[in-house]
Order: structure tokens, then sequence, then C-alpha cells
């Protein structure tokens, strides 16, 4: 599996979850599919700065690229840890809620357009199915330990 098939295998998992919270669900079960996100992600971005965008960093060409992405990760972040401050009951809760998945749609989306294929250009096909091991290596440590918090 290439690093570009893994990463969207994952990107997948976080549009069901996202797709789930747009849902009319009862305040607990929405709080868990949120829970569940939060971990999704979570693992995710660390996995995929350390897989992905730092090896991208060696080539000039996805620099700027991979410095978007990883401030993208930390925007969502801080969008998540609002919403821990916030009661899950609230109006503000929800318009966080909305802003997240709004983010997160946008940063998989420009992923899948606009990085993967500057990346596909520097990458070689041996990198990317190292990668791809890597990333799925570092996505399922991360997920362990996320689960366990």
């Amino acid at each position: 599996m290439t690093i570009f098939q893994a990463l969207l295998a994952d990107h997948e998992t976080q549009r069901a979850l996202s797709a789930r919270l747009q849902e009319k669900l009862p305040v607990e079960e929405r709080q868990k599919v949120f829970e569940e996100l939060k971990r999704e992600l979570a693992a995710h971005e660390t996995a995929e700065e350390r897989c992905f965008y730092v090896p991208l960093f060696e080539h000039d060409q996805s620099v700027d690229l991979s410095r978007h992405a990883i401030a993208e990760h930390h925007e969502m972040d801080e969008m998540v840890e609002d919403m821990d401050e916030a009661d899950p009951h609230s109006a503000e809760w929800q318009e966080g809620l909305r802003k997240l998945l709004a983010k997160v749609e946008h940063h998989l989306k420009e992923e899948e357009e606009k990085f993967f294929p500057q990346a596909g250009e520097v990458l070689s096909a041996e990198q990317k199915e190292d990668l791809g091991r890597a990333y799925q290596e570092e996505f399922a440590a991360m997920r362990a330990k996320e689960e366990a918090l």
C-alpha cells in the first residue's frame, strides 16, 4: 500500500465520522462520535506529519505545501481544544463542530487535489511504498496511544 492509499483510507474514515456528526443524534451519542473523530484526527495528523510531510521537506517544491498542511493540523487541534472546553449542549459547541467539520473537509480535499499530486512528482515508487508502511505502523501506534488516554 502506498502512502497515498493509506492516507486516503484514513480520509474516508474521517469523512464517515464527520457525516455521522452531521446527523441528528442524541447529545451522548454525538459526543461519542466526536471523541472517536478526535482520536482519529490526532493519530492521523501525527503519523501523517512524521511519515509524509517531514520527508517532503527534503524537496524544495513541496516545502510550502507541507508547512501549510501542518499549520492546518494545528488549527484543527485548536478547534478541538475549544470544543473540549465548551458545553456539548451549547450553541457554541455546535458552531465549533460546524467549523471543525468544514476545516476537516477543506484539508482533506486540499491534500488529495494539491498535495498528493505534487508529492507524487517528488517521491519515488519505492519511497511511496516505504512511507505507506511507515505511516500504517505509526498510525496504529498513535491510535493505540489515543485509545489508552
